[in-house]
């Protein structure tokens, strides 16, 4: 038995304003590439399909492509909507998807059966829980369910109490387990760690593939697993290997998980330096159309660094300059300093843009001009 699992997609992201449609598009091939080569008996994803409740109509074409393609492929598909999903836009129509092997569980009447995928080995249960929030449970169980631990717990005991004995069961949802390492591009599911799940509810499932983090992570030998997302969605992600997981059951129910690269059309890193030294660089660079976080190393200001840096990496997306004005017990627009005289001001501005003091020469001829224009004001 063998499934790839994935998630956190995030269809109709932007980083930095720039659109990731056409990033997503490249990656999803390759995802279908991997189900095909591997001839895998399902994929799973496993929430944030979409980065929005209403995604962009772009965004939904991409998957309806995607979906078609494992269609034609006869791989089956069992998806869950994460905390970014909308569960009614992303379920519907679930019930006839189901005949064309595209199983949508959406909400947590559908969660207490699973999807069975049929395989030489035996049949492999998958069963979803969608994405959680306490007080949806609280409602659908007529029950005082406080908190995402005692939320999940409901949950995973309606699953167990409908639970076939025979074959191997996988377990798919999208939480954050306690211990896990987050990235600054996940959206947080509550304050001060109350969203946390503990790792030991997920007993008794051969496999428990997870989404919401987007950094691979993996819990009790291997057995609990979050795929992370395929691509990198922000510069704090860009030491992060991104892929999809192979995970093969044997057949007493042990599982094995293989990480299978995948190859954005653009990497997301940062270049830092001074900014001669980056745009003589680029030259040398084969991959100068990455998406690109510049920290300039200079210590003066620079007139239109991000224009100049454009001209060499067309895909640069933010700069950051934490050297200039450092020292701050002396701001360049303290009252004091606006209270000077026109020659001082200049003097200051001079030294701040090229970080060195004006020559003799360079201070008579500047002041020659400044009492030339004062004299024609007056």
């Amino acid at each position: 038995m063998k499934f790839l699992h994935t998630s956190d997609w995030h269809l109709g992201r932007s980083l930095c304003n720039h659109s990731l449609l056409d990033d997503q598009a490249h990656i999803l091939h390759q995802i279908a590439d991997c189900a095909r080569q591997h001839q895998v008996d399902a994929l799973v994803i496993a929430g944030d399909v979409y980065d929005r409740a209403v995604p962009p109509a772009a965004a939904v074409r991409l998957l309806n492509e995607f979906l078609n393609r494992m269609h034609e492929l006869h791989i089956p598909v069992v998806i869950i909507p994460g905390n970014h999903d909308s569960a009614d836009r992303l379920g519907f129509a679930a019930t006839p998807l189901n005949g064309s092997g595209v199983h949508i569980i959406a909400d947590y009447e559908q969660m207490q059966q699973p999807v069975v995928v049929h395989t030489q080995a035996g049949p492999l249960y998958f069963h979803g829980i969608p994405y959680t929030d306490p007080e949806q449970v609280r409602v659908f169980a007529q029950e005082p369910i406080a908190g995402y631990e005692q939320a999940h717990r409901y949950l995973l005991q309606r699953i167990a109490d409908n639970k076939p004995a025979d074959g191997v069961h996988v377990l798919i949802c999208h939480c954050f387990v306690a211990g896990s390492l987050e990235s600054e591009s996940e959206r947080p599911l509550a304050v001060g760690g109350a969203d946390q799940v503990p790792a030991d509810l997920f007993e008794g499932f051969s496999y428990v593939a997870l989404g919401h983090l987007h950094g691979p992570q993996a819990f009790r030998q291997g057995r609990i697993r979050y795929s992370g997302s395929p691509l990198k969605y922000s510069f704090s992600e860009e030491k992060h290997n991104k892929g999809v997981l192979l995970v093969q059951i044997d057949h007493v129910g042990v599982a094995t998980a293989t990480a299978l690269p995948l190859h954005p059309l653009h990497d997301v890193r940062t270049i830092e330096g001074k900014l001669d030294e980056l745009i003589d660089a680029a030259s040398a660079d084969p991959n100068s159309e990455d998406y690109l976080l510049a920290r300039l190393t200079d210590d003066h200001a620079i007139l239109d660094p991000v224009g100049k840096l454009r001209a060499v990496y067309p895909n640069l997306l933010q700069m950051e300059k934490p050297r200039l004005y450092q020292d701050e017990s002396q701001p360049v627009m303290a009252a004091t300093r606006l209270r000077r005289d026109e020659f001082s001001l200049f003097c200051d501005f001079f030294e701040q843009v090229s970080g060195q003091t004006m020559t003799p020469a360079q201070s008579a001829a500047v002041k020659d001009v400044v009492d030339s224009v004062l004299k024609r004001e007056a």
